[in-house]
């Protein structure tokens, strides 16, 4: 294992408020630390992940890593924190293995730090020539030096950058960094650059802010939200549709669109297709619209004799004026017969072709038990995904 990482979250918080170590603040429904760890276990190359707990959290601090790494938990260990962050890097360092060449230090409050960063700053460090690498973004606002209140130049930011974390090292370069720091540094990066290591700068990701205040917090609610429902996507509906009608020999057979010679037909005020009569219920059930009786019912004589198809294509007629559209449809059809196996694309096509969704098809029969089993009818069971259009 030559690659690890650091991430550090021995901080008490007091800036937040919360009268909780930082990294067991919940953001958004998930301890900030679980937030923290999670795209570290999505990286395509292994890595150790050593996480520096406050000493009054380290069992549930182990419990937490465990659940997230889940599989990979071999690949982690915590360790107590020290008494300020220096120290609390050096005690993850020391626990690494010599055959680390590269460490990343990270921040848990940096929580919303994606992969793709950790990725990034690895194999910089791989590539490099023993430098450090720190992801940095430019300074967009502009800058002002000041004496107590009073403005006195503006500083060019051209050459101003703000560095994030995880900041990445050779492992016994920055070994020898830390044991030699004098304390004053106020990052990693700080420590390599004063015991003559280069720093380099890669590319920073706006999301991978450090949480410190109250506001900061809320920010990063409000984006895992806003990732939640764009994740989710419009609000699905789900319907479920039966439909059963008794064999009839005077009666041709159409079943799923299709008809099928030589079989008795199924009775019924239409042709009695109980397919397409439960894919409609089904499309009907999921829009909340009703039911097949209650909007083409057989007392109306518009609806006497019609094929399957009418019934479904006035479900998603119904469906579009409420502003809903259909995802998906499956329906089981249950009966010896007819034998639909032969002709299930072909009634897949014709019912999706309706419906304007994709439709499976499956058939079963009762094992000689029930109305199905005797061959006195045929049943359909159906069920629809519709959204908003």
């Amino acid at each position: 294992m030559d690659r690890a990482v650091v991430v550090v979250a021995a901080g008490s918080g007091t800036r937040l408020g919360t009268g909780t170590a930082k990294a067991f603040v919940p953001v958004a429904g998930s301890l900030m630390l679980a937030r923290a760890l999670e795209p570290l276990f999505a990286l395509p190359t292994p890595a150790l992940v050593v996480v520096v707990a406050p000493t009054s959290h380290l069992d549930e601090c182990r419990q937490l890593v465990a659940a997230v790494a889940g599989a990979a938990v071999a690949y982690t260990a915590v360790v107590p924190g020290g008494a300020d962050r220096h120290a609390s890097v050096e005690a993850g360092l020391a626990v690494l293995p010599d055959s680390v060449t590269a460490v990343l230090v990270h921040d848990a409050a940096r929580c919303l730090t994606p992969a793709a960063q950790f990725a990034r700053v690895f194999e910089a460090v791989a590539a490099g020539d023993g430098a450090g690498f720190v992801p940095a973004l430019p300074v967009t606002d502009t800058v002002k030096r000041v004496d107590g209140d009073v403005v006195v130049e503006t500083v060019d930011r051209a050459a101003l950058v703000g560095v994030q974390t995880p900041q990445g090292f050779p492992l016994a370069a920055l070994r020898r960094a830390y044991a030699a720091s004098s304390r004053s540094e106020t990052d990693d990066a700080g420590v390599f650059q004063a015991a003559g290591g280069t720093v380099r700068s890669v590319p920073g990701d706006a999301d991978a802010f450090k949480i410190t205040t109250p506001w900061d917090l809320g920010r990063a609610e409000s984006i895992v939200r806003a990732r939640s429902g764009a994740a989710a996507g419009p609000p699905v509906r789900f319907g479920l549709g039966v439909d059963v009608h008794a064999f009839d020999d005077a009666a041709a057979c159409r079943v799923g669109l299709l008809d099928f010679a030589g079989e008795a037909g199924l009775s019924g005020h239409s042709d009695g297709d109980a397919v397409a009569h439960a894919v409609c219920d089904a499309l009907l059930s999921a829009g909340g619209l009703g039911d097949i009786g209650g909007r083409f019912g057989t007392a109306d004589p518009r609806y006497a004799g019609a094929t399957g198809d009418v019934f479904v294509r006035g479900a998603v007629a119904l469906l579009a004026d409420a502003g809903l559209v259909p995802v998906s449809v499956t329906v089981q059809v249950i009966g010896n017969r007819p034998r639909i196996g032969g002709r299930r694309q072909e009634m897949q096509d014709a019912l999706a072709a309706v419906v304007g969704a994709p439709v499976a098809v499956s058939g079963t029969t009762t094992d000689g038990l029930g109305f199905t089993g005797r061959g006195e009818g045929l049943a359909a069971i159906a069920t629809a995904v519709v959204r908003p259009a």
